[in-house]
């Protein structure tokens, strides 16, 4: 979703793209990786290769941290060694959730799952490599189009009938891809290099995220059922509180994200076939 997002914004901009996927730039093989950016020699690249199915994690720590780790790493070292900068998508999920205001940037780290510990290691590879220019951007609950989301699952299984039943004790800020695209898209412009989080304004529970996006899509009708996370059946622990502080980030670009409620507007409006709207 967010490459895909991050490819239009940049070309939009004018800046000349070489977009990999998978079968081009597998970030698990080093060999790939180096061959990739020595042939194209960018100054800038943009990791947003990741293995995101938490509860997949958490099954398969092993795969999880081949690709955010050590892959990550692969990307770290063939930046280094052509002299890129890079941009690396962190997560919210290095946090534990004990806060209960939103974490900043320099606030300990302790992931309660493998996804984060896998998450962890890649930043600690991007640090480790030593680059000139390293940008480390956390971000949480992201959706667009060109992927698997919880917007997309809460419709579809409205549309199809299917009971909803939604965790409501986990506090969070759903993020837009392309809000976040267009964030990135700003750092060519001169972002000083660190660590940054990014995510829109705001915070809910994905249970409150449930009714918005069916309140919004024209089906307030729609039962949405309340649960607890033990009640969710999820293997991967998750944190109960994992919102961002974004003042970094604007006080470094003066732009930032607009609040999660507009942005999913913006996303439902932008959905083919239009969603019928009240």
């Amino acid at each position: 979703m967010l490459g895909q997002d991050l490819v239009r914004v940049l070309r939009a901009a004018g800046h000349e793209v070489k977009a990999w996927d998978i079968g081009q730039c597998d970030v698990t093989r080093p060999e790939r990786v180096r061959a990739a950016l020595e042939g194209s020699r960018p100054a800038l690249v943009f990791h947003c290769a990741g293995y995101t199915d938490v509860d997949g994690a958490e099954a398969d720590p092993a795969a999880a941290m081949g690709v955010n780790g050590e892959g990550t790493a692969h990307v770290a070292e063939a930046c280094r060694a052509v002299g890129a900068g890079l941009v690396y998508i962190s997560t919210d999920y290095l946090f534990d959730g004990s806060s209960r205001t939103p974490y900043r940037e320099e606030d300990p780290v302790h992931p309660l799952n493998a996804y984060g510990r896998s998450k962890l290691t890649g930043e600690d590879a991007v640090r480790a490599a030593h680059l000139e220019n390293a940008w480390i951007i956390r971000t949480a609950w992201l959706y667009g189009a060109g992927g698997r989301n919880f917007v997309q699952a809460i419709l579809d299984r409205a549309g199809q009938g299917h009971p909803l039943q939604v965790v409501t004790d986990q506090e969070g800020s759903p993020t837009y891809t392309m809000d976040l695209a267009g964030a990135l898209g700003r750092i060519p412009k001169g972002v000083p290099p660190g660590t940054y989080h990014v995510t829109n304004a705001g915070s809910t529970t994905w249970f409150a995220f449930a009714r918005a996006i069916l309140d919004r899509a024209g089906m307030r009708e729609t039962p949405v059922h309340p649960i607890a996370t033990p009640a969710s059946g999820r293997p991967a622990i998750r944190p109960a509180y994992s919102v961002l502080a974004n003042e970094k980030w604007a006080l470094a670009t003066g732009a930032p994200l607009r609040p999660w409620p507009a942005a999913l507007d913006a996303f439902l409006s932008a959905l083919a076939p239009p969603v019928r709207r009240r």
